[in-house]
């Protein structure tokens, strides 16, 4: 059976990380610098990605949720933890939250929307053609539709092309997801629909949006933030799909001071 990579700095306040679709852990190596001094950081590779490995039959977000259940548990036990998830993580984030795990005391959503197409009833999704037209490339060419992926959620950025390089370094460096692992990923992005459970989350939140971003409209991750129970919303100016890059030390403080509040 397939465990999942999990590395651990600092010490303090346990905060756990999860990435987004086709990256890895090595996205957050800035923002470990800046927050390792106050809190002991737990990133995990989300299922496929970077050194987890993957298990086949285990593609829904129920199962993969699950395995980062399985992953957290012998580290964490029952103790009191905050949990930070950016775009696919924020919705393994909120699947995980609306279970009503112990421990959990804290929630930190990025680039989040609880339902990433669009619907009647949904306007801040992503067409179904742009979907469709994901698909149809993974199977074509995985690694070219990662990259291309890769440069959407840098545009409009403030340096933009320095987080790109970012990006692309953490997936040279640490591993690229497989290419199950990515489609299972695209279908829970395509079918997911997280609205129904948000009433359940009663832990305090914090939702993150950048101005400019092209995958997970900021409008999304507002009105998450306002069907939430118990959710402050924050969007950085300038910033696009990962603003923990691109506005690291802003967004560190922001994370900080919500998690251990002055």
């Amino acid at each position: 059976m397939s465990a999942l990579y999990v590395e651990t700095h600092g010490e303090g306040p346990v905060l756990v990380l999860l990435h987004g679709w086709g990256l890895n852990l090595r996205v957050w190596d800035t923002l470990a610098r800046a927050l390792s001094e106050r809190f002991r950081l737990l990133s995990v590779d989300l299922p496929g990605h970077g050194r987890s490995g993957w298990r086949q039959g285990e593609t829904t977000l129920a199962c993969q949720v699950g395995q980062i259940r399985e992953a957290l548990l012998p580290r964490l036990g029952t103790s009191p933890y905050a949990l930070l998830g950016w775009s696919l993580g924020a919705q393994f984030a909120l699947q995980l939250a609306a279970e009503r795990p112990p421990g959990l005391d804290r929630l930190v959503l990025v680039a989040a929307t609880p339902r990433f197409s669009a619907a009647p009833d949904w306007p801040h999704g992503a067409p179904a053609a742009r979907l469709a037209a994901l698909a149809q490339g993974l199977r074509e060419d995985y690694r070219r539709t990662v990259s291309e992926f890769l440069e959407l959620q840098v545009r409009g950025s403030a340096s933009g092309e320095a987080v790109l390089e970012q990006l692309r370094a953490a997936l040279f460096a640490h591993g690229e997801a497989c290419p199950e692992a990515l489609a299972a990923g695209l279908d829970i992005l395509q079918e997911t629909d997280l609205r129904p459970a948000l009433g359940d989350i009663e832990v305090s939140t914090l939702v993150i949006a950048g101005q400019y971003d092209r995958v997970a409209h900021p409008a999304a991750s507002q009105a998450l933030a306002e069907a939430l129970p118990d959710a402050r919303y924050v969007q950085i100016q300038r910033a696009a799909h990962a603003p923990f890059l691109s506005h690291s030390r802003e967004f560190a403080g922001q994370v900080a001071d919500f998690l251990v509040p002055r």
